[in-house]
């Protein structure tokens, strides 16, 4: 089985060996279909190939009825795990803490201390949630995810920089994401919050006191400092970096490698650069600089390609 999304691969449509294939509701076929293919008709193909491959999700879809502690786990004698728990090789649950029905810890996954986790969550391997830190239900955590490291606080002194101790912790809702050795650091007092259903790719630093609003999307390698709040249903590209103690809108989206370095105060819009603005007025500005570059071109060398004085030298 697959899936037609994005018309641009409709020739593969015609040549593909798969016995079914999902197609928008209104797709009409420009040629026949090989022997043996049909199409199947949905609302959103890409969703509901999302749906059916849930179902056939490997490790992370395995079921279990009965609690499974591996022997060399080890669970703390005052930690609550609940009905169809699988407890992997080499993880450790603290004291105090609770989880949930159905949630599954891969090998070498860390609950600590006062921590409570939600059902039907995966932790993924070597992935660490650390102190008095909570994760609802639902939840997934990519290899090496690290959810309550320190924050990055250190006050200025005569001497050096003395630490703030991080005395907060990390709150996620239901039905997030979390990407491979992505960072999600604890509040220096409060909590670092990510709303429901937010999806952070690999390689994400989140800073202390960092609140994420639902349904955000986020790609890899992006930094997120202190104290900044992200509205609802945001798209950020990869590799952008965003300023502490700002506010960015709901619905914004924001192109790779931007910087953004001060609030978005208006919904909906679509930036880019660095400094981050509107993608219409980056777009002029670059077309600005580059006619620039060539009102400087020397006669004859071509645009935007300097080249040493030819003109002997005596």
């Amino acid at each position: 089985m697959t899936f037609l999304a994005n018309l641009a691969y409709e020739g593969h449509l015609y040549t593909t060996g798969a016995s079914a294939v999902l197609v928008s509701k209104d797709f009409v076929p420009a040629a026949p279909m090989q022997d043996g293919t049909c199409l199947i008709r949905v609302d959103d193909p890409y969703a509901a190939m999302a749906k059916l491959m849930q179902a056939y999700g490997g490790e992370q879809a395995d079921k279990t009825e009965k609690t499974h502690i591996h022997p060399s786990a080890v669970v703390d004698a005052t930690a609550m795990i609940g009905q169809g728990v699988s407890v992997g090789p080499l993880c450790y649950v603290g004291a105090h803490s609770n989880v949930g029905d159905g949630t599954k810890m891969l090998t070498g996954s860390i609950v600590g201390d006062h921590c409570t986790i939600g059902e039907n969550v995966v932790l993924g391997m070597r992935s660490v949630i650390g102190y008095k830190c909570t994760v609802g239900d639902q939840c997934i955590l990519q290899i090496g995810a690290t959810i309550g490291a320190d924050g990055f606080g250190f006050a200025p002194t005569d001497a050096g920089f003395e630490k703030i101790p991080q005395l907060g912790n990390v709150t996620i809702a239901a039905g997030c994401e979390i990407g491979a050795n992505t960072t999600i650091d604890r509040a220096t007092l409060g909590s670092t919050i990510l709303e429901e259903g937010v999806k952070l790719d690999n390689l994400i630093q989140v800073a202390h006191n960092v609140r994420i609003g639902k349904h955000t999307v986020i790609a890899a390698q992006t930094g997120i400092a202190g104290s900044t709040e992200i509205g609802a249903h945001c798209m950020i590209g990869g590799q952008v970096g965003i300023n502490g103690h700002i506010k960015i809108s709901d619905g914004t989206k924001v192109a790779a490698k931007s910087g953004i370095t001060a609030s978005i105060t208006t919904p909906d819009q679509v930036i880019q650069g660095n400094p981050a603005q509107p993608i219409r007025k980056h777009q002029l500005m670059q077309l600005a600089l580059r006619k620039l570059a060539n009102e400087f071109t020397r006669p004859g060398q071509g645009p935007s390609t300097p080249q040493a004085d030819s003109k002997p030298r005596h």
